[in-house]
């Protein structure tokens, strides 16, 4: 039996639970992370904002990721669903804000590569690699069970495992759920013309078609699909996957070719009525699933880290109860702000590419046009995007 408390236990060892483990055991906080990584290579990528960068930067993880991370200095979109009302094209540079870059895109083995390195190299985290079996939640602790007949104890459990989380059901916390009519396909892809650092987002009649730049004359595409389609697209041969994408990113970047590894997910929000409970807070898809579309999933997770391991440290510090009730309930006031603006803004964008409703689509038209012309509110819009204006203490370059 293993059969310890620590003030914190981490279950899960993707990006946002190891974001929190490195904060709160750099800050002190007896810390522990359960989980195993998933086999095999995960073909994936992340862009990452600007904030969520400072934040890799604060916790010394981005000098690991910095070679195998791609600028992004210009987003486009482009308004290619061929309808009666269309949108004009937008450009956002970062210049206009006093930034060199929106942020970085990278693959996820590098990041979760970099992120696992700092974690191995904290002697105040420990890491228990193990499958967690049942947690059950008292009045003064969480008894997590684990594989082989072990058990671990914490006086509170960030539940960072993912969309299907046994944190958030052992919590008891029910989720909304809405499903869309849509499929994304992932993959990455080389081309013959260098990409310069601009990230250009199609908006199609079934949704975004969205080629973000890798390090190299490479790229990854998010491609929204319909669902009666999507098999069909993923299945075919290189070849001929190759020139369809070519075809839909009208040759700005010249003959494309294939990478390995392609990914099919259906599209949906799902969001847990409360991100706190019971000794246990959630993080990243645990709390939060949204459309892959304006780079927010990943970035919301991290901040989501960032925001309860600043919170229990200084918990820890004034001598408090890191699983208080007032804390998680702080905790779930402060997150679930910044995720519903971001949701609502996803959500109807998305909602207007599907719509043939004419009023709608000119709702949409007319407000990509003022992030065209109107230049205050371009810059509002993407000073929110990078670095929003309620952010944690790492995503402001301070230690917690």
């Amino acid at each position: 039996m293993l059969d310890r408390k620590d003030a914190v236990a981490v279950i899960g060892g993707g990006p946002a639970g190891l974001t929190a483990a490195l904060a709160l055991a750099q800050a002190g906080v007896a810390t522990v992370l359960i989980g195993r990584r998933a086999p095999g290579v995960d073909h994936r990528t992340t862009a990452l904002l600007g904030s969520s960068v400072t934040a890799l930067e604060t916790l010394g993880v981005w000098r690991n990721c910095v070679e195998y991370a791609a600028p992004l200095k210009i987003m486009r979109i482009v308004d290619d669903t061929g309808r009666l009302l269309r949108a004009p094209e937008v450009k956002f540079d970062p210049a206009e804000i006093g930034l060199d870059t929106f942020g970085y895109n990278i693959e996820n083995q590098h990041l979760l590569g970099a992120l696992t390195h700092s974690a191995r190299s904290l002697p105040t985290l420990r890491i228990v690699k193990a499958e967690v079996e049942g947690l059950e939640c008292r009045d003064e602790l969480v008894e997590i069970r684990l594989a082989g007949a072990d058990s671990l104890k914490a006086s509170l459990v960030i539940g960072a495992d993912g969309r299907r989380s046994l944190c958030r059901a052992a919590a008891g916390i029910e989720t909304h759920q809405r499903a869309y009519p849509q499929s994304a396909l992932t993959m990455t892809f080389g081309h013959a013309r260098p990409h310069h650092g601009i990230s250009t987002e199609f908006h199609t009649a079934s949704g975004p078609f969205t080629q973000v730049p890798l390090v190299g004359n490479r790229s990854s595409l998010v491609w929204v699909i319909d669902p009666a389609d999507v098999n069909e697209i993923a299945s075919r041969d290189d070849q001929t996957l190759a020139a369809d994408i070519e075809r839909r990113l009208h040759s700005i970047l010249g003959k494309v070719w294939v990478e390995p590894g392609r990914g099919v997910f259906p599209l949906a929000t799902v969001t847990a009525r409360s991100y706190a409970e019971n000794r246990i807070a959630l993080v990243g898809e645990a709390a939060h699933v949204i459309p892959p579309i304006g780079a927010q999933g990943l970035n919301l997770g991290l901040r989501d880290a960032a925001t309860i391991a600043e919170l229990v440290a200084q918990a820890i510090r004034h001598n408090r109860d890191p699983g208080d009730a007032n804390l998680l309930s702080r905790y779930d006031e402060m997150r679930r702000a910044d995720l519903a603006s971001r949701a609502a803004a996803v959500d109807l964008l998305n909602r207007s590419l599907l719509s043939d409703f004419l009023p709608l689509q000119g709702v949409r038209g007319l407000g990509v046009y003022a992030l065209d012309r109107v230049g205050p509110l371009r810059r509002a819009a993407m000073r929110e995007g990078t670095s929003p204006h309620a952010q944690p203490s790492l995503m402001r370059g301070h230690a917690i």
